[in-house]
Parts: C-alpha cells; structure tokens; sequence
C-alpha cells in the first residue's frame, strides 16, 4: 500500500515528529520528507518502505483508500485508558 502525501503528512503530527527527525529514523533526508509531503516526487520503494517503517514502529498505523478514504491512527496500547486523553 502506499502513502499519500496527506497520510505522511497526519502521520507525523501523530508521534510529533518534525521532518528531520523522521528523516533520521527512515534515514533519508528531510528535504525528500518536503518532496514527498507536497506531492513533488514519487519515492523510491525502498524509501517509502524505510519511511513506512518508522512510523508504524513508532505507533502508526496506515488505514488503506476505501469509501472513506486512506487515513493513520495510533495504535491502541494495551492497558492504556483513552477515554480520559485529551
């Protein structure tokens, strides 16, 4: 599956992370993270897979196109109570 620039884009505002850092963890550079955010390029596979990778290691998770469109969530943590997160 891949990512839309949207979902990149919701994905890291999710863990928090600035382009550069996911930059760091995918290990690729933030002006790719720019490029692929603003629809400018097509990543390699590798480097969608290395980004991909980072954030689903980090709680993301990536919600395929369907009816309602692609989208990301975090990751339920087991015993975490979310009815009291704001």
């Amino acid at each position: 599956m891949d990512i839309t620039p949207p979902q990149l884009r919701a994905a890291r505002a999710l863990v928090d992370w600035s382009r550069e850092e996911l930059a760091k963890r995918a290990d690729t550079t933030a002006r790719t993270i720019a490029r692929i955010e603003a629809g400018e390029t097509v990543p390699r596979q590798s480097t969608l897979e290395a980004i991909r990778s980072a954030l689903e290691a980090a709680g993301v998770e990536f919600i395929p196109e369907n009816s309602g469109g692609a989208g990301v969530r975090l990751r339920k943590e087991k015993g975490r109570d979310y009815k009291n997160v704001i």
